[in-house]
């Protein structure tokens, strides 16, 4: 599993030859601090839109602006293990800003995957992969799952577990 987890760089260099291959490129991205079957399914669909699929995710420094303090619940060295562990998965890039605008830039996928629950005009880097002729395609989420209500879930049954 080791060898699915990539440097932005090295990552890019691999990319570059699987493109002049040939090999149609998907990426996605997001926080995955607790994987569920949602996930699964997304990430599953996502993979059916090429050869393979990248996966960028967030940092714990990245997830702790975007969803607050108590975030990530998951370390990025789990999150990332857990996901190179699934058969739809090709490579795991990290990244720390708050967006994976400079991945795509760098990394230049023919396919960007987000949730149906993205408005088009909200989806970081589409522009950048239509320009280059690519596509952009939005799958559907599975309803009523995710980690926010997971989290919420356990609040109610067990409470906050600070003492």
């Amino acid at each position: 599993m080791q060898e699915k987890l990539k440097a932005l760089d090295e990552l890019k260099e691999n990319l570059d030859l699987l493109r002049k291959a040939g090999r149609r490129i998907v990426f996605t991205n997001g926080c995955f601090d607790i994987l569920h079957a949602g996930h699964v399914r997304y990430l599953t669909a996502a993979r059916q839109q090429g050869d393979l699929l990248v996966v960028g995710v967030n940092s714990d420094r990245s997830v702790r602006r975007i969803k607050g303090p108590e975030r990530p619940l998951v370390s990025q060295e789990q999150r990332t293990e857990v996901l190179a562990g699934l058969w739809c998965v090709d490579f795991v890039v990290v990244f720390n800003e708050s967006d994976p605008l400079l991945v795509i830039q760098a990394l230049r996928p023919d396919v960007l995957v987000k949730g149906d629950d993205w408005p088009d005009n909200q989806i970081i880097g589409a522009d950048v992969v239509t320009s280059g002729g690519g596509r952009v395609v939005r799958v559907p989420v599975v309803p009523d799952i995710s980690t926010s209500r997971i989290i919420e879930r356990i609040v109610k049954r067990y409470g906050t577990g600070k003492r």
